[in-house]
């Protein structure tokens, strides 16, 4: 997973923006996904199933990209795809016309080429091109669809889908207002926020927060939760009726200004009323007895804080009339994590100033106070948290002092899957270019050397596996660790350590000083230090196939042969073979120390679960009431099969069995006579949500909750051995892998 959060951030850490001109022909690609700016996948439309859209810049008839829309590999017949681009409803006319060009590759149904229009009710008027020539195979061509363009439209939707098998290609969307083209299009007088020409605030947020008081911290929590709010709980808002980055640098000022409690709430109770009337109200649905939490939204209700009118306008807003749809936040595939593709990464402003910086909390806190599913297991309040970092946000008076101050906001949620994944210049530097070829890992709380990164370079530094560091540059461990883990994120203690290891001999120098300890003798090394090409801590772990052997004891009648799976290296293709091969083994061991090449979760459980079998449920939120959280479906896995695999079955695991893997070792437990041995895992399960926040800086979250089948958590706590079993001191320095001796052990004794 590093691996290619490196390659891809390293490629794609660009600036983000609305244009004055829209992004028809896919020119402006959000970083995040490599998926064009503003433009919306709607899948699972009609219970199809989703395919997938890519951007190609091979197969084109126009401009430098195209998109492409291709079934869904497994079923085509079912599946179904299609992507989406939001115009405001400004112009002024009777007719509104959309041409693309399409090609198209073994399409059975017809392509729709579509317009779609929405108030506050939701879709009401589409048109399509239902023509019966657009399938099969054909080359570039342009088409078109035309329709009377509604006055009480407030949004239009213009797209292209895709139903059944096939493929299309499809770019140089052009839309046309009574025969003139958009750009040149009359607009409607009474149309003022025009989001796609508010430039306003481009390049500064013009506003210097200098120094706070406390009432002023106050003030400015309070502003942050009411714009959080509004962005996802107004239906204007949600429309994009604004550009509610910019609104907030309108708002803020006029916060600043004010001197009592009673000013400030009458400045936001007007803002509120400008944004839009609220004109139906809905009574949430959901089932209590299947809701995990709901919407912490008691401040709304407090009078005595916020004044009985803004009370009753938020109150209002909070009931009112929701479609499931944000321009801000969407539900992902499937699962329904949040994906926040349409959030400004403003990688322009490298140091953004103190407008923007507070821009940056208050959006990676709401996104949290909304969409984060495990938002429950926090043990500090979290509006106490927006509290603490109004000021740390405020005061960071460098760029590495906003990175840091970034950084320790995201290591707050506690989440594995929660840091700065861009290889951000400035981060990189301060932590350190040069890194020792010395392998580190916490065995039995000590900093022991593992193993090598290079072999050559790790025995020159006169360490051995075995030794214990207890200084670094005159700082002992214990030192390093208590300044190391306020950037240090991650779901648990053990994981937090994991990640402190491997940079605990990142150095800014090419020399270190290590005191370290060796049997009872102490000793000082001085030990060299390389740049990345020289040292790459992944190289080690780029194995070459070796994801199955039979682990045997020589000729030995006693011990019989035991299967070894390493799933960072396999292949669904090989499991048929694999199972063949170990059918009359004692035992298999799965060892899940390394994050799985490939899905094999309903693969593998094929063979060692002798009927289907429920392994996990997750919970989830919905758009029409951000913030609450209910358990969805969970997931089953196996089928029914007498000829599963009858052996003992053990599960390794350890602090590096993370996200996909700790799901593996999940689903792959509930199989009969299967034993889970080693640590607790990294306790960050569940789909990745990646957004930006100023600066370009690219973080994510687990935006998934996972649970076993009765409740129980796994974020945070990961996955719970049923024996546990760490690595010692003495077993590295005599070179063994103990965890696996243990499972040979367990399958060699059972019965």
């Amino acid at each position: 997973m590093l691996v290619i959060c490196l390659i891809k951030s390293g490629s794609y850490c660009q600036q983000i923006r609305d244009n004055n001109t829209f992004n028809f022909e896919f020119g402006t690609i959000l970083p995040n996904d490599n998926s064009p700016y503003h433009w919306y996948k709607k899948d699972n439309q009609y219970g199809g199933i989703n395919g997938k859209v890519k951007i190609d810049s091979i197969d084109k008839n126009h401009g430098k990209i195209s998109l492409s829309i291709v079934a869904n590999e497994k079923k085509p017949s079912e599946s179904y795809e299609c992507v989406e681009y939001f115009l405001p409803a400004k112009f002024q006319g009777k007719e509104i016309e959309l041409k693309a060009s399409l090609k198209f590759d073994s399409v059975k149904k017809p392509i729709l080429l579509y317009i779609k229009f929405e108030n506050e009710n939701g879709v009401f008027k589409t048109e399509s091109t239902y023509d019966a020539n657009l399938h099969l195979t054909k080359e570039w061509d342009t088409y078109s669809v035309k329709t009377s363009l509604p006055e009480k439209a407030a949004k239009i939707l213009i797209g292209v889908s895709l139903q059944g098998q096939g493929k299309i290609w499809t770019n140089d969307f052009r839309v046309f207002i009574d025969g003139k083209d958009i750009h040149e299009a009359k607009r409607k007088s009474d149309y003022s926020n025009d989001v796609y020409e508010d430039n306003e605030f481009d390049n500064g947020s013009k506003t210097d927060l200098i120094s706070l008081s406390d009432s002023k911290i106050d003030d400015l929590v309070l502003l942050g939760e009411i714009w959080g709010f509004l962005k996802y709980y107004h239906p204007a808002v949600a429309r994009h009726d604004y550009n509610w980055d910019y609104e907030l640098f309108r708002i803020l000022p006029k916060i600043i200004s004010c001197k009592t409690k009673a000013e400030r709430n009458e400045v936001l109770l007007n803002w509120v009323n400008k944004i839009g009337e609220i004109k139906k109200e809905e009574i949430s649905k959901y089932d209590r007895a299947n809701v995990k939490f709901y919407p912490d939204l008691k401040w709304i209700e407090d009078t005595s804080e916020i004044g009985g009118k803004l009370v009753k306008i938020l109150s209002k807003i909070r009931h009112a009339k929701r479609v499931n749809e944000n321009f801000y936040v969407s539900l992902g595939d499937g699962a329904g994590n949040p994906a926040f593709n349409s959030e400004n990464s403003y990688s322009n402003l490298v140091y953004p100033d103190a407008g923007f910086r507070l821009l940056s909390l208050y959006r990676y806190w709401n996104m949290i106070q909304y969409f984060y599913p495990d938002k429950n297991l926090f043990e500090e309040d979290w509006k106490h948290v927006l509290k603490r970092y109004i000021s740390k946000f405020n005061d960071a008076k460098s760029v590495l002092e906003y990175r840091l101050a970034a950084l320790s906001l995201i290591c707050e949620i506690q989440d594995t899957h929660a840091f700065i994944w861009c290889q951000d210049s400035i981060l990189l530097k301060h932590d350190g270019l040069y890194r020792s070829a010395l392998e580190i890992k916490f065995i039995e709380n000590k900093a022991v050397v593992f193993d090598y990164y290079d072999s050559l370079l790790g025995a020159k530094t006169g360490l051995k596996k075995g030794d214990v560091l207890l200084s670094i540059n005159n700082k002992n461990i214990d030192e390093i660790i208590q300044e190391k883990l306020p950037y240090t994120s991650a779901s648990n203690y053990p994981t937090k350590l994991r990640e402190i290891a491997r940079n605990l001999l990142r150095t800014q120098d090419t020399v270190l000083n290590i005191k370290y300890s060796r049997n009872d003798s102490i000793k000082m090394a001085k030990i060299s230090s390389y740049p990345k090409p020289i040292v790459d801590i992944h190289k080690k772990y780029q194995h070459k196939d070796t994801c199955f052997k039979i682990i045997t004891q020589g000729n030995s009648l006693i011990f019989s042969p035991i299967g070894y799976i390493y799933p960072g290296t396999i292949k669904n293709s090989y499991l048929r073979d694999i199972m063949s091969d170990i059918k009359d083994t004692k035992g298999l061991i799965v060892d899940l120390r390394c994050y799985p090449s490939e899905f094999i979760i309903f693969t593998l459980s094929k063979y060692l679960m002798p009927e289907e079998t429920s392994i996990v449920k997750w919970s989830a939120t919905t758009l029409t009431e951000p913030g609450i959280f209910y358990f969805t479906e969970g997931q089953k896995v196996g089928t029914k099969n007498k000829e599963f695999y009858k052996g003992k079955v053990v599960i390794i695991i350890n602090e590096s069995t993370q996200s996909q893997a700790e799901y593996t070792a999940m689903a792959l437990r509930a199989a009969p006579k299967t034993t889970v041995i080693g640590s607790t895992t990294a306790g960050a399960d569940g789909n990745v949500s990646t957004f930006y926040l100023p600066g370009g800086l690219e973080t994510a979250f687990s935006g998934l909750g996972v649970y076993y089948p009765d409740g129980t958590e796994t974020q945070r706590v990961g996955i719970v051995p049923d024996i546990e079993i760490h690595p010692t001191i003495k077993g590295i320095r005599e070179g063994r892998d103990e965890l696996l001796d243990k499972a040979i052990e367990i399958i060699q004794s059972w019965k």
